[in-house]
């Protein structure tokens, strides 16, 4: 059934990367991947068990102790079995004046940092770099080394926050960053490798539909009971996101192979990145704060990125690649700057204004996405698509209603996903 589907993209120019050997297919690239993380997981958990069976704590000793305690054992135990929730910071100027140009500061940031950062992945995965009138140029094909940059920026930030800012005494083992740092490097990899068989403007209709597996997994394995606006807009997402992918036309280059891939890859991206919100979420248990948080996923996941890079080679064939044409080492630092500051403003905003604000804010930004991506990259939306896409921001806009409205009377809503590590 999903082979049979139109091919996936609203017109424009869907990309369509035929590899040239078996080596070069995407599922191939992401068995090798996870191989080398695999290389670095599997004896890391051997050890950790290897010290927790010989009673490290207590009896061990010497210059490594410290660094053994703090990875394996932390330096405190969980403060409860309760993911606490974000509180939100009362501001010390109240004035709505002041709360109003707050609001404004956060969400020009947010917007200004995810849309740059929408546009510029795009810009990598689906155009050529060096194009002249006598040759196409090439085009950058390696999504881990863009994580890779992604995250050690990431890295660079929090670290620097956390040195600046006083921040909470950390008590989680270090080895436990380590599950949610692995499924958030397979999740982008995912994301980046996916636009390379459908469009953007699917992509984000695709994330916004996240809601809808949620519920059945819900439903199915934990015998969750919904209110009945929730069916009711989980249902509007799903005939929006129908509308716009059954209202494109067919595409001359594309297949049901690619559309197929893409398919495959969206899914990974939303499963992995669902794995490490509910990780992280079980991770607040002990006591930190997010940019802790923050720091301590990103060092795992360049350690991850780096190592299979290197055992790849890919590395250096990365940085040559950055070497030989200085735009794209121009997007690809941007691309990271936007990623960093992104979650600064995703901790600042829901300190201030509390998860509801954010997911508004949010929610406008993907709607804007879309019509930034048309407009630059020439994807065609019918009008039956645009209506799609009206549709699905208008269920998702009206979930953050309800749960505000449920709030207000005190009942208890479903729990909201945690925003940490989104891109």
């Amino acid at each position: 059934v999903l082979a049979a589907l139109p091919p996936l993209g609203a017109g424009g120019e869907t990309p369509e990367a035929p590899p040239e050997s078996w080596s070069q297919l995407w599922f191939f690239r992401f068995l090798v991947n996870a191989a080398g993380y695999a290389s670095f997981m599997v004896p890391g958990y051997l050890m950790v068990q290897y010290f927790r069976r010989k009673n490290y704590l207590e009896t061990g000793r010497g210059l490594c102790f410290p660094l053994v305690k703090a990875c394996v054992f932390g330096n405190e135990p969980k403060a409860s079995d309760e993911v606490p929730l974000a509180s939100r910071t009362e501001p010390a100027e109240t004035t709505p004046t002041w709360q109003a140009l707050k609001l404004l500061f956060c969400a020009a940031g947010l917007q200004v940092s995810y849309l740059t950062w929408g546009v510029l992945q795009e810009r990598v995965m689906t155009r050529s770099y060096g194009a002249t009138a006598t040759s196409p140029g090439e085009r950058f094909t390696d999504s881990q080394f863009l994580v890779l940059m992604n995250r050690v920026l990431a890295l660079i930030v929090a670290g620097l926050y956390c040195i600046l800012c006083k921040q909470p005494r950390h008590g989680a083992p270090m080895y436990r960053y380590s599950f949610a740092s692995l499924s958030n490097v397979l999740s982008s990899w995912c994301q980046y490798e996916a636009l390379k068989f459908v469009s953007f403007p699917t992509q984000v209709l695709a994330k916004a539909s996240k809601v809808i597996p949620v519920m059945l997994m819900g439903k199915l394995v934990s015998r969750r009971s919904y209110e009945h606006w929730e069916y009711l807009t989980a249902g509007l997402i799903s005939i929006g996101v129908s509308m716009f992918l059954l209202s494109s036309g067919p595409e001359p280059r594309s297949s049901p192979a690619t559309t197929l891939s893409g398919l495959i890859l969206l899914a990974g991206y939303i499963a992995f990145d669902s794995f490490t919100s509910n990780w992280q979420d079980a991770l607040f248990a002990y006591k930190m704060s997010s940019v802790q948080m923050m720091f301590g996923v990103n060092l795992f996941s360049c350690l991850f990125t780096v190592g299979s890079l290197l055992e790849q080679g890919a590395l250096l064939e990365g940085t040559r690649f950055m070497g030989r044409h200085s735009e794209f080492a121009a997007h690809a630092l941007l691309l990271s700057v936007c990623s960093a500051c992104g979650q600064l403003f995703i901790f600042y905003t829901i300190g201030q204004f509390g998860a509801a604000i954010f997911t508004i804010i949010m929610t406008l930004r993907q709607a804007f996405a879309i019509l930034l991506s048309c407009l630059l990259y020439g994807h065609t939306v019918t009008v039956v698509g645009g209506l799609g896409v009206a549709v699905v921001f208008a269920a998702l806009l009206l979930r953050v209603y309800a749960r505000g409205r449920l709030k207000q009377r005190g009942k208890k809503a479903v729990p909201v996903e945690s925003p940490v590590q989104k891109v």
